[in-house]
């Protein structure tokens, strides 16, 4: 009973900040549109089912492989890495870990498109022929663990995350990487210039959804630099010609989050 309380207050908490994106981002993508297009689409409610999905399995999912991981490396690691981590001001420690988690979830990004198994559960967050703000949560629930575990565990077995406090940074930062990525995946034709190089925008990950080449670019989630550093930046002045996959996909939830497992 205490369980059914605890999903329903979740629940009614993101029907809340689904409201609050809707009042920021539909009148937003309505005046600065890359391509005009009417907010409520026949896809539309297939997205606000990912949207509570992603936001309510994920965590539960990813709860057991971290906290016996977190075990682990407290058993595992020097204990010189706790020490010297411990010492560092809080904001450098944050920094660190921050890049670190990033690098990580770059190549966890990376890796569901280069491995064809990682793929097939990858490719729903790509599916959808029009981009909008929404595109950010739909995402299978097994690709949302994977990539976020490849960014916590380099972080867990730097020592910059602490085992004691490693579930609510973790939530933190799921956090904080979820809003960015409302942003990013917005069909919003802002440009930034120079801060394009500093912090993802719209314009670089709209290019990592594109149909047509240069396809595989463009992982990073908050920072583009780290693409430059592995050398698949791609942030032309254009915007892509057309977003989505080759592959037919079925049209329900559903039968979106069985599909990987089938042949």
């Amino acid at each position: 009973m205490q369980t059914l309380q605890h999903l329903l207050v979740d629940v009614a908490r993101l029907g809340v900040w689904l409201a609050l994106l809707c009042a920021v981002f539909i009148p937003l993508e309505r005046l600065f549109a890359v391509r005009p297009a009417r907010w409520w689409r026949v896809e539309t409610p297939t997205h606000i089912g990912y949207y509570f999905l992603s936001s309510l399995l994920p965590a539960a999912l990813i709860a057991p492989p971290m906290a016996l991981l977190a075990t682990a490396l407290h058993h595992a690691m020097p204990a010189a890495w706790p020490t010297w981590a411990a010492a560092l001001p809080a904001p450098a420690r944050w920094t660190l870990a921050l890049v670190l988690a990033e690098v990580g979830m770059y190549w966890g990004h990376r890796w569901s498109h280069a491995w064809p198994l990682l793929w097939r559960f990858h490719a729903t967050h790509h599916a959808p022929e029009h981009l909008d703000w929404l595109c950010n949560t739909r995402a299978h629930p097994v690709d949302m663990v994977f990539v976020r575990l490849c960014g916590l565990v380099p972080v867990y077995a730097s020592g910059l995350l602490q085992v004691q406090d490693g579930h609510a940074q973790s939530i933190a930062f799921a956090l904080a990487t979820t809003v960015w990525g409302f942003l990013i995946h917005a069909n919003l034709r802002w440009r930034f210039g120079v801060l394009e190089h500093l912090v993802t925008t719209p314009a670089f990950h709209h290019w990592h959804h594109t149909r047509h080449g240069p396809i595989d670019r463009n992982y990073a989630t908050m920072f583009p630099w780290i693409d430059r550093l592995f050398g698949t930046l791609h942030l032309p002045r254009e915007w892509p010609a057309a977003y989505g996959i080759d592959s037919p996909t079925p049209p329900s939830m559903w039968r979106q989050l069985v599909a990987p497992f089938r042949r």
